[in-house]
């Protein structure tokens, strides 16, 4: 045979056991790379920040942003009524919108940030609630576990529990020139106008005014219908005045409503701790009149 081609065989034999070799080390661990190319090729689980109670939380307790914190939440598992913060889109929500041809390019930025804007929500739009139903921490806040300001049934579950809420009419005169905010503490004065004669003269009776404090230290829920005072509001004027009075003092302050005109007394945030409800009847100082009868002198006191 000639050398020449006994050299070529050789050579070729060499190349392809070479060649089947890098093939069999291209081919054995290809399953690795496999399969870690498919698990990253699963995309990432969506998750939304849906609102919930930070700790145990008990009917009529009022809600501050303490009382409620964010969490994670799957997206397919979030259920309609939950609070969320509105920066990932729920499928649910996008179902019930009629279906509509997609905008596209800068038109559709535009709708995306609009969209987020309208429906985006923050714990301070939900601090002031009140607790309606008992809440475990962890667990969603959801609608109807709760009772926002100005919603209907806001006062009932504002309202401690044996309390009454009762309204008065007042003017800038009788509310402290309109200084008297929801959540003060004010006292309630009666003025009324009493009659008195002189030795028994029909002729000679006229008419006085006495001024009484008939409640102290009672809570203020509302001016008007405005429970809350903006945080830059420092006077508000209104035409009623709603107090938060037990079942007995709510009797007295409706029979003093009658007797006369009432005034609300702004208290002190340092004089809010004493009792509240109905004051004590002012005790008048007794003194002695000295009357003569038939010459004989005697002492009668009075009240």
């Amino acid at each position: 045979m000639n050398p020449a081609r006994i050299i070529v065989i050789c050579v070729a034999a060499v190349a392809a056991i070479g060649l089947a070799l890098a093939v069999r080390a291209m081919g054995s661990p290809s399953n690795a790379p496999t399969a870690v190319a498919a698990a990253a090729a699963v995309p990432a689980r969506p998750m939304a920040k849906v609102l919930v109670a930070a700790k145990d939380l008990e009917p009529g307790q009022r809600l501050t942003e303490a009382d409620m914190a964010w969490k994670d939440w799957p997206v397919d598992e979030v259920n309609p009524a939950f609070i969320t913060d509105g920066s990932v889109p729920l499928p649910s929500a996008a179902a019930e919108d009629p279906p509509a041809a997609p905008p596209e390019g800068a038109v559709a930025s535009v709708t995306r940030v609009a969209s987020n804007l309208t429906t985006r929500s923050s714990k301070a739009d939900y601090a002031g609630s009140v607790v309606r139903e008992p809440i475990l921490a962890g667990e969603p806040i959801v609608s109807r576990k709760i009772v926002r300001a100005g919603d209907s049934g806001y006062m009932a579950a504002y309202l401690e529990p044996g309390m009454r809420a009762m309204a008065i009419r007042v003017t800038v005169e009788t509310a402290a020139g309109g200084f008297i905010l929801p959540g003060d503490r004010v006292d309630v004065l009666l003025t009324r106008e009493t009659t008195l004669g002189n030795m028994g003269a029909q002729e000679s009776d006229r008419s006085k005014f006495a001024s009484s404090t008939v409640m102290q230290n009672i809570k203020v829920l509302a001016i008007d219908q405005s429970t809350r005072a903006d945080d830059d509001e420092q006077a508000v004027v209104g035409a009623t005045a709603t107090l938060e009075v037990g079942p007995r003092d709510a009797e007295a302050l409706a029979l003093a409503k009658s007797e006369g005109e009432l005034s609300l007394v702004l208290r002190s945030y340092a004089d809010t701790g004493g009792p509240s409800g109905r004051a004590a009847p002012a005790t008048r100082q007794a003194s002695a009149i000295r009357i003569y009868r038939g010459g004989a002198p005697e002492v009668v006191v009075v009240q």
